[in-house]
């Protein structure tokens, strides 16, 4: 909590709108989350003409209170200190007290009363204690002017904000002058510090005091001694300040060392001198060492604590809380003065362990400034003199291990910009650094900036500076751009690719993937071995039938098929795609299709296209063509290891072989199982020619329809090959449409669509029938074939 009374000391924001200053605050990165405004509407200060007992009560009085120069109004009022000629703080009808109290005009007992005489706790400024109670209303000073704003008039009337602080910010807004610095920036004024001036006795602390340091978790420790000390009450500028900030007030002396930490962050430790001895000696608590601290509580510490001790027993929680052995009370007279710098991590852990997070171990677990470290107890010895009658003794007893290396960062302008994504010249750039309070030299368009060391942090990158300038500068103002970036499309590539592609495609025509182990048994790893490769034998394979690490996909769909056979599914149409390994740990990608049954049924329509070779052959093809193999892909007839000897064969891609393809042997499988199996490798490795656009003849075609009666062991492909030979450039195309086998004995009658076109005139009916005329001469003298119904 900021309260903005305190932080007018150091900036000048008199003429500033508060809530609008908090808009400015929150724009440049500090989050204001809260404006929380003192002020109460129709609350002024009043005067009791005539106060007399109430008709019907023992302990209530009705007062005839003044409220202004004109206006008076009568106030039933209970307190006990409530008496003729006394200044009040008056809450008129209309106002609203804490907690949503509004005043109304009412009747107490029968007796009319138009408003209620305050006291400081029913108005939020002090905690409602006994102690308080008894006191009754508030007595203003009899000086003050009838008719004012009491909160106004009183001081009271501040303006807090609440604010909510990145993690990643130090505890720089965590005390009020670190916040004037953030204001100062954002209005572009100077911060003024505070007096650190007193004036020291001719005897040293030295000569009454030793510091011992056993831990490397303080690397700072600075002691002054004051004596004399008068305890009594703090001034009333103190004590609001620190109710603003959310504190009790207690005595000058205790109230003096929260009141620096609140202004610098720094937190302090009053010992009293008496009780702590001559000797302070900073070190590691020992494991289940015991400390009463000031609430009166026993604390048992870790060898990770850090302890203040008087040489012998802990006096103090380092950077946590004080002990209740060296605690300050009204008879103290000499106090010993602590400003400490301890491990952040340490602290905070500490903290965390004892369950006693308090101010002060907030402010240690973010880090110290060492120059405000400094500056803290010179201040706390200027307010104890001025407030305690102290005197203060001369020197300082140091411990010093710090760094002082000063940060330094050297940009130019463009590195900023290129930061920020804007354009900032050097003239503006050098302005918001003088705002920030950043020193700086500027040489040939190199900016050296130092940082402060009450920015702990900001790291000495171009990074962090270039945050602090565009936030000043102003986020609103970037100007929004589309990013400059070079993109490519998101694509599979490789053989992940061609996997997707094959994947794709045989869904779409209709067959089911599968996944299976890539472990086989004995007696199926025998099982298609066309390729004769060696398999792997585990040695110690946790079963049987999971042993052999397989070559094959085809022996693990045959498993699948049993499985689904057994469930009395009698359509099998399904393929698996994964890797297969040899004795050379040779890894093969492959993809296996196993196709039995009705391949597509319509029960209305009554049709039912039952799974045989050529529907395999027909769906490999158009896999293959897909792929970018068209006229590329050919089938072999040739004997494969345990398929049917007369219905299979071997797949090829420019002659190198690529897969089987055929019926499962009936050795094997009685009932018709068809299986294909393709080496994906060969397909990913295999150049495919870029696809070109081709456009669509704008002339008519001629088609002719031949059939050859050939001999049984003549196969389709090589007379298709002669016819398109024969063709040449105007037969367009040649395909299979209609098969009679056994149309005489050892016959067999095979039918092609033949397809006439030329790209660049209509064809004459003559010049075709010259061609089919030749390539029906080709054909019967090549195959010794007839052509049918001649």
């Amino acid at each position: 909590m900021i309260s903005l009374e305190w932080v007018g000391d150091y900036v000048d924001i008199q003429e500033e709108d508060l809530k609008e200053l908090a808009v400015k605050v929150t724009k440049a990165g500090i989050n204001v989350e809260k404006v929380i405004t003192n002020h109460i509407a129709h609350l002024v200060i009043g005067e009791v003409l005539e106060c007399l007992p109430h008709p019907d009560s023992d302990h209530l009085h009705v007062c005839d209170v003044k409220v202004n120069e004109e206006e008076t109004h009568q106030i039933v009022c209970g307190a006990p200190n409530v008496r003729k000629g006394l200044k009040v703080i008056v809450a008129l009808p209309g106002a609203i007290l804490p907690g949503d109290f509004e005043i109304k005009k009412s009747k107490i007992r029968g007796v009319e009363s138009n408003g209620m005489l305050c006291a400081l706790f029913e108005l939020g400024l002090e905690e409602k204690t006994e102690e308080n109670y008894s006191k009754g209303i508030y007595e203003v000073d009899e000086s003050a002017p009838v008719g004012v704003d009491a909160l106004k008039y009183l001081g009271y009337d501040d303006t807090l904000y609440e604010l909510d602080i990145h993690k990643h910010r130090n505890n720089d807004c965590f005390y009020h002058i670190g916040f004037a610095y953030e204001i100062a920036s954002v209005l572009n004024k100077k911060v003024t510090l505070p007096s650190l001036e007193y004036k020291e006795d001719n005897d040293s602390i030295k000569n009454h005091f030793k510091l011992e340091v056993e831990t490397e978790k303080c690397p700072y420790y600075l002691a002054k001694m004051v004596t004399n000390v008068e305890i009594k009450e703090s001034p009333d500028f103190i004590k609001k300040r620190l109710t603003a900030a959310g504190m009790r007030p207690i005595n000058n002396v205790v109230d003096i060392s929260n009141y620096v930490m609140l202004e610098f962050g720094q937190p302090l430790h009053f010992f009293d001198k008496d009780k702590l001895g001559d000797t302070v000696l900073v070190r590691d608590a020992k494991s289940d060492e015991v400390i009463t601290t000031l609430d009166s509580k026993e604390r048992i510490l870790k060898s990770s604590d850090i302890v203040i001790t008087d040489g012998k027993k802990p006096v103090c929680i380092a950077g946590v809380m004080g002990g209740e052995n060296t605690e300050v009370d009204e008879n103290t007279k000499t106090i010993l003065i602590e400003s400490a710098i301890f491990d952040a991590v340490s602290i905070r852990n500490t903290a965390s362990h004892l369950n006693l997070k308090s101010e002060a171990s907030l402010r240690y677990g973010k880090g110290l400034s060492y120059e405000y470290t400094n500056m803290a107890i010179n201040r706390a010895c200027h307010l104890l003199e001025k407030y305690a009658n102290a005197t203060i003794l001369k020197d300082t007893v140091m411990h010093d291990k710090v760094d002082k290396i000063p940060k330094l960062v050297t940009f130019k302008a463009e590195d900023v910009n290129k930061m920020l994504g804007i354009v900032i010249d050097t003239k503006d750039m050098e302005k918001e650094l003088d705002r920030l309070g950043f020193p700086y030299t500027l040489e040939k368009e190199v900016f050296t900036v130092t940082i402060p060391s009450r920015r702990l942090d900001i790291d000495a990158n171009v990074n962090d500076i270039a945050e602090e300038i565009g936030r000043l500068y102003g986020y609103q103002n970037l100007v929004s751009t589309l990013p400059i970036a070079s993109t490519r499309k998101g694509e599979y590539v490789g053989d992940v690719q061609i996997r997707k592609e094959i994947t794709k495609r045989l869904r779409m025509l209709g067959l089911n993937e599968v996944k299976n182990y890539t472990l086989t048994s004995p007696d199926m790893a025998k099982l298609f071995k066309y390729d004769s490769k060696e398999q792997i034998t585990l040695p110690n394979a946790m079963s049987v039938d999971k042993s052999i690490v397989r070559t094959s996909l085809l022996p693990s769909l045959l498993n699948t098929y049993e499985y689904n056979k057994k469930r009395n599914v009698k359509d099998v149409n399904i393929y698996e795609i994964a890797k297969t390994y040899d004795t050379d740990f040779k890894e093969t990608t492959k993809v296996a299709i196993l196709m039995k049954g009705s391949y597509l049924t319509n029960e209305w329509q009554r049709i039912n296209i039952k799974v045989d070779f050529y529907l395999l052959k027909g769906i490999v093809e158009n896999l293959l063509e897909y792929l970018g193999f068209k006229n590329r892909i050919s089938f072999v007839r040739e004997e494969i290891v345990d398929l049917h000897p007369g219905i299979c064969a071997s797949i090829y891609l420019d002659r190198e072989r690529i897969g089987v393809i055929g019926r499962i042997h009936p050795n094997i499988k009685k009932e018709e199982v068809y299986v294909c199996e393709l080496n994906m490798n060969a397909l990913y490795e295999a150049t495919i020619k870029p696809i070109k656009f081709k456009e669509a003849s704008k002339y008519p075609e001629i088609v002719k329809d031949v059939a050859f009666v050939v001999a049984n062991d003549v196969d389709s492909e090589s007379i298709k090959k002669e016819i398109v030979h024969t063709g040449k450039r105007i037969l367009s195309s040649c395909e299979v449409f209609d098969l009679y086998p056994e149309i005489a004995s050892g016959k067999k009658s095979i039918a092609y669509k033949l397809n006439f076109k030329d790209e660049t005139r209509t064809l004459e009916e003559e010049e075709v029938m010259e061609v089919f005329n030749a390539i029906i001469k080709q054909i019967e003298a090549t195959f010794n074939a007839q052509l049918r119904d001649k």
